[in-house]
């Protein structure tokens, strides 16, 4: 679960993402950031035609992971225990 930090849609989430272009730092979140694009009839996401709405891709540096306990978008720290490395929030040291 992510939150948005800067632009049109920001304070807006928690949102799941669902997918990331790791060479372009984009990803795409869901029900944020979505654009119309108009379709002829006959297009396999819309048969009779008209305005499909299509997610944009938005860039990671304007999102921020949710802490459920804090409730809002958190920097997040690493720690490496028993081997295995978690995600921490910085102001509850709770894993996320």
């Amino acid at each position: 679960m992510v939150v948005v930090l800067s632009g049109n849609f920001r304070g807006q989430g928690p949102s799941k993402i669902v997918s990331i272009d790791r060479n372009s730092k984009r990803a795409i979140v869901e029900g944020i950031n979505s654009a119309l694009k108009h379709v002829k009839r006959g297009h396999p996401k819309s048969p009779q035609g008209g305005r499909v709405s299509i997610p944009v891709a938005i860039d990671v540096s304007n999102l921020a992971l949710h802490c459920p306990s804090c409730n809002r978008g958190v920097r997040v720290k690493s720690q490496v225990v028993d081997g295995v490395k978690r995600r921490l929030c910085t102001n509850c040291q709770k894993v996320l």
